[in-house]
């Protein structure tokens, strides 16, 4: 299929006033300006002046894990029934007919990074997936695309009132040092065995064979992490191990925007469409990641829904604007620049030759203006909405 005459908005450096792109088998084939050079056979479609984007990506959210309009029955993100669970799978628990999948493609969110929610201090492998599709197998983008970690508040309330550990901020930290050492040392055994047939492999251990790539900087750490001192705790952990995290909410990151930059940190910012629900988001301010990405740190926008419902994703970044991001920058952080951070842009998040053709439409609107809706949405080349 060929799309011309339209605004391409490419997201990776150049915006196209009368271009073009083939789409072939779910794939970006071609990327120009006008006029294409037409093949014989070939199906077009006019684009008649409207402006084209990538599919929208929110790189941080659970959703499917907690399906809309349930509770115990649809809850399906936390288990808290031990704190270190990394071998858990979002895959095995996301319901892709939650109709909060439709309501993502409603607003043009077509990717999503979702799975487990912050109460254990490991939590388990995250996955980015479609917004589209009835089975989850056919809609991944990447799995595991990263290891969820939590400290702060969250795992500590719930296990304090499980009257077990992590009751403190050390405990959290401790608990995640010690399975890191365990899987380390795993992986120790396994080379030795490799090495000398005399030594025997370690006994299978699914916890320390989840948290291997992890160790091999072949999977990132989405550290849940909201004050200060336990961003610093997530950078001490990823020094420690020599692991490729990323901070995610960092409501107070702004407060030190220029240490965490030396740092080299990305940060999955947000949500800041929300109240301040607990003590450690006293500091909350939509005006975070505007302070970030002037600090020239990598970031995104994210909803986490369902604390923001999944649909809402665009007004978050409209929001961020007002509040003095800059728009371009806005919008970068909800295509290209989390498809970076995550380690999914060789497959979305710009329209570019060899990625998937997921991507949006809109007539007369900007996208980052709160009464804005495409007015279509293709996935892999396939109109949904």
């Amino acid at each position: 299929m060929l799309y011309k005459n339209g605004v391409i908005h490419t997201m990776a450096g150049t915006v196209l006033q009368h271009g073009y792109f083939r789409e072939k088998d779910g794939l970006i084939e071609e990327v120009g300006a006008m006029p294409p050079v037409p093949r014989e056979g070939e199906e077009s479609f006019d684009l008649a002046g409207a402006h084209v984007y990538p599919g929208l990506i929110d790189a941080h959210t659970h959703l499917g894990m907690w399906e809309d309009g349930l509770a115990f029955e649809g809850d399906d993100g936390n288990e808290e029934t031990e704190p270190l669970t990394p071998q858990l799978r979002a895959i095995d628990a996301i319901n892709p007919m939650d109709r909060c999948f439709s309501e993502a493609l409603d607003a043009g969110v077509t990717t999503v990074v979702t799975g487990p929610g912050s109460a254990n201090p490991i939590g388990g492998q995250l996955a980015a997936i479609k917004t589209a599709g009835f089975c989850i197998d056919d809609m991944i983008v990447k799995a595991p695309v990263a290891m969820k970690m939590a400290l702060g508040e969250n795992p500590k309330t719930v296990y304090h009132d499980k009257g077990q550990t992590p009751y403190t901020r050390m405990a959290t930290a401790a608990l995640i040092r010690e399975q890191l050492f365990k899987a380390r040392r795993y992986w120790q055994e396994m080379k030795r065995a490799e090495e000398d047939e005399e030594c025997d492999p370690p006994e299978y251990d699914i916890k320390c064979e989840a948290l291997l790539p992890v160790l091999k900087r072949e999977l990132k750490v989405h550290f849940h992490a909201h004050r200060s001192d336990d961003i610093y705790t997530a950078l001490r952990l990823g020094r420690e191990f020599d692991l490729d995290f990323v901070v995610v909410h960092g409501t107070e990151a702004h407060l030190t925007a220029d240490y965490l930059a030396q740092q080299g940190v990305s940060v999955l910012s947000g949500p800041s469409l929300c109240d301040r629900s607990k003590p450690e988001l006293r500091n909350l301010t939509p005006k975070s990641t505007g302070i970030l990405s002037r600090a020239g740190i990598p970031v995104a926008i994210i909803t986490d829904h369902p604390v923001i419902p999944i649909q809402y994703l665009p007004v978050c970044a409209a929001l961020v604007v007002r509040e003095g991001m800059d728009r371009e920058e806005a919008l970068k952080a909800v295509t290209c620049s989390p498809a970076q951070i995550c380690g999914i842009s060789d497959r979305v998040g710009s329209l570019e030759a060899g990625k998937d053709a997921d991507f949006i439409v809109y007539r007369d609107q900007d996208p980052l203006c709160f009464e804005a809706k495409p007015e279509m949405v293709f996935v892999r080349g396939r109109r949904v909405k």
